[in-house]
């Protein structure tokens, strides 16, 4: 990719992500609606076993099983084609 269009993506990325944190209105989560109803809070552990340790065992597992259940044959790495001069 030549500089023109990395430096077009990275500020397409930029000010998307501007966008999407002034459009978003943290001040609204302190009102409360009618109905409301939150649960109690979860515990350091309970937030790290949820967000941290759930996902990480979930990428194990599917990467386990891809490992396992892979057929191909072709193991060894290509060798790379001499460049002629």
């Amino acid at each position: 990719m030549d500089k023109k269009n990395a430096l077009r993506a990275g500020a397409l990325a930029a000010g998307t992500t501007l966008m999407m944190l002034l459009m978003s209105s943290p001040a609204l989560a302190l009102t409360r609606d009618d109905g409301d109803d939150p649960g109690p809070g979860l515990s350091v552990i309970e937030t790290l076993g949820q967000f941290v340790l759930a996902p990480l065992v979930v990428f194990a597992v599917i990467a386990g099983l891809v490992m396992v259940l892979d057929r191909s044959t072709d193991r060894q790495p290509k060798a790379k084609a001499k460049a002629k001069a």
